[in-house]
C-alpha cells in the first residue's frame, strides 16, 4: 500500500535546474533528427551507446517483474482517436505513480527510461485507487514518411492525424519523461504535424486531386455518377484517325461520266427508274377515273410538268394559284406555250407514286407506303453521286403542310409550324443533301421512341468514315460520342442542360463574368460552358477537341464554340435556298408535298454539281442558282413545245412556239443526213458526200444537206435560209 501522497512525490520529483536544461537539450535534438528522418528514405533508429543499452534493458526487466518486486507501478491513460476507438497507449500518456520510500538517484534513473520501456504487465490488485491495464503491442504507424522506431524498443512514434490526448488528471500527465533514447517532441503545434515533404501529403478530400506538374486538379462526377469529369485535359488527345477522310470531297465518278449538260445533271437524281414508277402508276390511275378519255402520259409530258414546276419557283409564284400563272395578262407566256392549264390540273390531280390496289395492305406497316418506292430509291442515289468534305451536319426539315396527314408535326419554334418533319445530312460546306429520312411518328399502339436522336445520328451517318458530325442539342450525348468514335466519326454539338450526363458544377452561370469559359474533360471528350451575355451560358460537347482553346481573334471564343458555329448550318442553308425557289404548289395530298420536296432538293443538288464541274460558268453573274433553274426548266419543257400542235390562242405564247419549232425545224434542214436501211436512193454512209441534185451534173457539188420535205440533196447555193416565224 502507498503510505506517501501524490503531492509529497511530486514534491520529490520536482525537476532541478540542471535537469530543465537537460531536457532542454534532448528535446532540440530529437526535433532536429526527427525532421531529417521524414527526409530520408531509409529510416535508421538513432544510435544509443552500449551503457545506455545495458541500463534500458536491465530497466525492462526490472518493469517485468511481479508487482511485488515492482516498485513504481504504471497507469496508462487511453486516447481517443478521430473514429472513437481506444489506440494502444503512447509512451508519453504513461504516467508514474511511485510507491514506498526510494532514494532520489533511483527515481532520477528509472526516469530517464521509463518512457520507452513501458510494456509493464503488472496486474496488482492490492491498489484500488490507481486502474492498471495491460499494455498490449502498439501497432506500426501508417502513412509516408513516418519513422519506425528501433527494434526491441515498444516505444512507437504516432501517425500524424487530426486525434486528440486525453490525458489522465493530474499535473503528471503533462509532464514528458526525459531520456535520452526518448523520441517523442516537446508539447506543441510541431508535434501534431509531421515534418514537411512530399512523402508526408495526403490526397485532398473532396474534387481535388494532386496531378504530375503539381497543380491541383478538380474531378466532378455527372448527374448519374457514372461519367467522371476531370478539368484538366488527358495527355492523350482524341484519336486522330477519326478525322482522316477516305473519300474525295466532291462530284463522284458516276456524277462526272453522266453529266453533258444542266438538264443531265437533273436527271441523274430522277432517273428513267424512277420516272417509269411514276408513269406506270399514273396511267393506270388515269385509266381509271377518266377510262377511254385518257391518253397515255409519255416522258416529254412528265418533264414538261416538273420543268413547269420548277419555272414557277423561279418566278417566285410559291403559293400562287395556278390560273395566274396561265392568265393572258399577268401570267408568263411560257406556261402557256408549255400545256394548257386543264392539262395541268389533270396531271397534278392524276400523278401517282404507287399501285392503289395493294396500298391499305402496305399502309398498315408502313405510314409512307404512298411514295414509299419513289422515296427510297431516290434517297439511295443522293450518296453515289457526290462525297461531302470533312464535316457534315445533321438536323431535321419541316415541310409546310396543314392538310390530313397521319405524322404530321407541330414544330412551334419552325416558321411553318405544322408540316412534315425530315432528317437531313447535308455536307457543311457545299449544303449537298447527302442523306434524308422521313418521321413517321411512332408506330400505333407502341410506346415513344426512346433514344431517338441517337438513332437518327447513327442511321444518317452510315457510309461515312473519318469525318465531324455537328449537331444540335436534340441529338447529342455522351453515349452517342462514344458510338460515333466506335465509327471513326468525331462530334460536335450543343447540350442539354438537363442531361444526366454532365456535371452540375458546370451548369451554374452565376457570378461568372461575361465571355468567360470553364473546360472538362475525359479521355476522348470535352464540355465547355461558355457565357455569352450575364446570367446565361450553353454547354458544348465535342469529340472532336482534345484541349480548351481559346480563339485569339475577337470575339476570343472557345475553338469549340468556333467549329460550331461554322458547321452548323448546312441543314438550314440547304432549306433556306430551298424555299427560296420553291417548286411547291397548293395541294391536299401530302405524297405530292413530300414529291414537290424530292423535286426541289434534286434541283439543288444539280446545281451544286454542275458547280463543281464548272466553276466557270456564269462567273460575272450573281444569282448563278436563279439562272441555272431558268436554263433547267427551258431544257425540261422544249421538248414537249416542239411537238406540240395546237398553237395557243395569245399572241406571246403562240409566237414562243412558232419560234421554237422554227428553231427545231432550222437545226433538223441542217443536220447531216443518216443512212437508211429503206429507199435504194439513199446508199452513201455517214462519211461520204453526195452530189447536189439541183446543180448540173457537170459542176459534181456535192453536200451531205438534204431537204426537209422532200429530203433530196442540196448544196447551199439552193439553200433557202427564213426566219422561225416564216417556217411555218
Amino acid at each position: 500500500m502507498c503510505e506517501r501522497t501524490i503531492a509529497e512525490y511530486e514534491m520529490d520529483l520536482s525537476p532541478t535546474k540542471e535537469e530543465k536544461a537537460r531536457q532542454q537539450l534532448l528535446d532540440t535534438y530529437y526535433r532536429k533528427h526527427h525532421q531529417i528522418g521524414l527526409h530520408t528514405d531509409a529510416q535508421q533508429p538513432p544510435h544509443i551507446k552500449e551503457e545506455e543499452e545495458e541500463m534500458w534493458i536491465t530497466q525492462e526487466k526490472e518493469c517485468l517483474r511481479k508487482q511485488e518486486e515492482a516498485e513504481f507501478p504504471l497507469t496508462v491513460v487511453s486516447v481517443k482517436t478521430e473514429d472513437h476507438e481506444d489506440k494502444p497507449p503512447e509512451s508519453s500518456q504513461l504516467h508514474h505513480s511511485p510507491k514506498g520510500e526510494d532514494s532520489e538517484e533511483d527515481v532520477s534513473e528509472f526516469e530517464d527510461h521509463i518512457s520507452e520501456n513501458s510494456e509493464s504487465d503488472s496486474d496488482s490488485e492490492e491498489d484500488d485507487e490507481i486502474e492498471h491495464q495491460p499494455v498490449p503491442k502498439q501497432r506500426r504507424a501508417t502513412g509516408p514518411g513516418l519513422q519506425q522506431p528501433a527494434p526491441g524498443l515498444s516505444r512507437q512514434q504516432p501517425a500524424p492525424g487530426p486525434s486528440r490526448q486525453q490525458p489522465a488528471p493530474g499535473p503528471s500527465s503533462q509532464q514528458p519523461a526525459p531520456g535520452p533514447s526518448s523520441r517523442q517532441p516537446a508539447p506543441g503545434p510541431s508535434s501534431q504535424q509531421p515534418a514537411p515533404g512530399p512523402s508526408s501529403q495526403q490526397p485532398a478530400p473532396g474534387p481535388e486531386r494532386a496531378s504530375q506538374h503539381g497543380a491541383s486538379e478538380e474531378i466532378w462526377m455527372s448527374k448519374n455518377s457514372e461519367i467522371e469529369w476531370s478539368s484538366r485535359p488527358r495527355k492523350e488527345p482524341p484519336c486522330k484517325a477519326a478525322n482522316v477522310i477516305s473519300m474525295q470531297p466532291g462530284p463522284t465518278l458516276m456524277a462526272v461520266t453522266h453529266t453533258q449538260d444542266i438538264k443531265s445533271s437533273f436527271e441523274l437524281f430522277i432517273p428513267d427508274s424512277i420516272q417509269e414508277i411514276i408513269l406506270d402508276c399514273t396511267n393506270l390511275d388515269g385509266r381509271r377515273v377518266f377510262g377511254e378519255r385518257w391518253k397515255e402520259m409519255d416522258q416529254t409530258q412528265l418533264h414538261a410538268y416538273f420543268g413547269v414546276l420548277i419555272l414557277a419557283g423561279v418566278f417566285r409564284s410559291k403559293g400562287e394559284s395556278a390560273e395566274s400563272l396561265w392568265d393572258a395578262q399577268t401570267g408568263r407566256e411560257i406556261f402557256r406555250a408549255t400545256m394548257s392549264l386543264e392539262n395541268f390540273h389533270i396531271i397534278s390531280r392524276i400523278i401517282r407514286f404507287d399501285h392503289r390496289d395493294d396500298r391499305p395492305a402496305r399502309r398498315q406497316r408502313d405510314k409512307l407506303a404512298a411514295i414509299r418506292t419513289v422515296w427510297d430509291k431516290w434517297v439511295r442515289r443522293l450518296p453515289l453521286l457526290y462525297n461531302p468534305g470533312p464535316n457534315v451536319t445533321i438536323d431535321e426539315q419541316l415541310v409546310p403542310f396543314r392538310g390530313r396527314c397521319p405524322f404530321r408535326q407541330y414544330i412551334p419554334s419552325k416558321p411553318a409550324k405544322y408540316g412534315i418533319k425530315i432528317w437531313a445530312a447535308c455536307d457543311a460546306t457545299s449544303s449537298y443533301a447527302w442523306n434524308l429520312q422521313v418521321y413517321t411518328g411512332k408506330p400505333d399502339g407502341e410506346a415513344p421512341e426512346k433514344n431517338q436522336g441517337m438513332r437518327v445520328v447513327l442511321d444518317m451517318s452510315q457510309g461515312l468514315s473519318g469525318h465531324n458530325i455537328t449537331c444540335d442539342n436534340f441529338f447529342t450525348s455522351h453515349k452517342l460520342g462514344q458510338e460515333l468514335l466506335k465509327r471513326k466519326l468525331t462530334m460536335v454539338g450543343t447540350i442539354r442542360k438537363n442531361s444526366s450526363e454532365l456535371p452540375p458544377q458546370l451548369l451554374t452561370s452565376k457570378n461568372r463574368p461575361v465571355k468567360s469559359s470553364k473546360f472538362v474533360y475525359t479521355a476522348d471528350t470535352s464540355l465547355v460552358s461558355y457565357v455569352p451575355k450575364k446570367g446565361k451560358n450553353v454547354v458544348l460537347m465535342s469529340t472532336l477537341h482534345g484541349d480548351g482553346r481559346i480563339c485569339d481573334q475577337e470575339p476570343h471564343k472557345p475553338e469549340i464554340i468556333m467549329d460550331y458555329n461554322a458547321t452548323t448550318g448546312g441543314v438550314d442553308n440547304m432549306d433556306k435556298l430551298v424555299m427560296a425557289y420553291s417548286c411547291k404548289q397548293r395541294t391536299l395530298r401530302w405524297p405530292l408535298v413530300i414529291f414537290f420536296d424530292m423535286l426541289d432538293i434534286s434541283a439543288y443538288n444539280a446545281f451544286v454539281i454542275w458547280m463543281a464541274l464548272n466553276p466557270e460558268w456564269k462567273r460575272t453573274k450573281l444569282q448563278k442558282r436563279r439562272l441555272f433553274l431558268e436554263d433547267l426548266g427551258k431544257a425540261l419543257v422544249r421538248p414537249q413545245i416542239e411537238r406540240r400542235k395546237h398553237i395557243p390562242g395569245t399572241p406571246a405564247s403562240a409566237a414562243m412556239v412558232r419560234r421554237i419549232q422554227g428553231e427545231n425545224a432550222g437545226a433538223l434542214s441542217t443536220q447531216p443526213t443518216e443512212p437508211q436501211s429503206a429507199g435504194p436512193e439513199v446508199v452513201n454512209t455517214s462519211n461520204k458526200k453526195k452530189r447536189c441534185e439541183v446543180c448540173r451534173p457537170k459542176l459534181d457539188r456535192k453536200t451531205q444537206y438534204t431537204c426537209i420535205k422532200c429530203k433530196k440533196y442540196i448544196c447551199n447555193t439552193h439553200t433557202v435560209k427564213l426566219c422561225p416565224s416564216c417556217v411555218v
